[in-house]
């Protein structure tokens, strides 16, 4: 792998151009979807750069303590946080991140710390494959039954009651799991938070996850360091790459392509975590293709199923056709290709349909 080398009074530091661009696609993909990075990363670097799986996930979280601030600022200027759940979700997440790292400390031998770190990481990640499509399946819903009713997009933000005992157990499971595997902060925490508040807006649940990750992450961020396995040359390779792709992708945000970045993500996910959960590349191989095949007219069936009737036919678009030529079809491969162009063209004239009756 190509690399730069800097020196500077004696010090020496190597840029690996390979986790560079590695880290940019990663800080792009958080800062243009919200969802995030050591779903990512942490994979990334275990499969493809050979990292030690605790150096991983350690680094990973430091460089994810610089970087998440980035997006809180952003909502916290738009006072789209809800600060009084980042309370109780950092009154449980944060020494839950503490004893989920001392916990992997705890094993003992490295060779079975690995063998833990990537199964739990693969175990991990299934989850958050799961919870970002019932994430898109419970907005698709509440999106329709909104357009259904005629109810808009309100400015400000509604009255929510805090249920104080959920929320803290939240925030110790996603702190556990951020300690553990730096997975969590971003999928299972915010899919948790649309259960028990399924009234919250979205631009509340991602400033309030945001916001409440900074002091998660930097809690097992800090832990790592205190047991030694941080390394400063490979966050630093993370951060290089990752800082400006994260502020251009928060940047494009608003006009991202969110019916195609998703599956794309899914399909990341679940290939990262069959792989880390030790299955032969041949039969990750077709089991990838298969799912390739399978999920992604699936998606679109429930995509297309979720925008009413009016939309359709204001978009001059036969809804039940586009519903049962990706569903039927799916089981046979031939699905696929209607879901691609379900996703790539008729999709956005549904986003396009939408707007205007919602602003009219």
């Amino acid at each position: 792998m190509q690399a730069f080398t800097w020196h500077n009074a004696g010090s020496t530091m190597h840029i690996q151009l390979g986790i560079v661009i590695a880290a940019a696609i990663v800080g792009f993909t958080v800062g243009l979807t919200g969802m995030g990075g050591g779903a990512l990363m942490t994979p990334i670097l275990l499969i493809f750069f050979g990292i030690n799986p605790t150096a991983a996930v350690s680094s990973d979280l430091v460089a994810a303590m610089i970087m998440k601030p980035v997006g809180g600022g952003v909502h916290i200027r738009r006072h789209t946080v809800r600060w009084e759940m980042v309370r109780w979700l950092c009154i449980g997440s944060i020494p839950a991140a503490f004893a989920g790292v001392m916990l992997l400390q705890q094993v003992g031998d490295p060779e079975a710390i690995e063998d833990a770190t990537k199964t739990l990481l693969g175990i991990t990640l299934l989850l958050a494959a799961g919870a970002m499509v019932f994430k898109s399946y419970l907005q698709g819903r509440r999106t329709a039954a909104a357009r259904r009713a005629g109810i808009r997009p309100q400015a400000g933000t509604a009255p929510i009651h805090v249920r104080p005992l959920p929320t803290l157990v939240v925030g110790v499971l996603g702190g556990f799991l951020v300690g553990l595997t730096s997975v969590g902060s971003g999928s299972i925490i915010i899919v948790c938070l649309m259960l028990l508040y399924p009234t919250l807006r979205g631009a509340e649940l991602v400033g309030t996850d945001l916001v409440q990750a900074i002091p998660l992450v930097s809690a097992a961020a800090l832990a790592h360091i205190l047991v030694g396995d941080f390394e400063l040359g490979l966050t630093t390779n993370i951060l290089v790459g990752a800082l400006p792709a994260v502020w251009i992708g928060a940047r494009m945000s608003s006009k991202a392509p969110d019916g195609v970045i998703r599956p794309a993500l899914v399909f990341v996910l679940v290939a990262t975590s069959l792989k880390l959960l030790g299955l032969p590349s041949l039969v990750l191989g077709g089991v990838l293709v298969v799912f390739a095949l399978l999920a992604l007219p699936i998606w679109g069936a429930i995509d297309a199923a979720a925008h009413p009737e009016p939309i359709w036919s204001r978009a001059g678009l036969d809804r039940r056709s586009w519903i049962r030529w990706q569903a039927w079809l799916a089981p046979i491969g031939v699905g696929f290709g209607v879901a691609v162009a379900y996703f790539a063209r008729t999709r956005p004239q549904l986003v396009a349909a939408a707007l205007v009756v919602e602003t009219a």
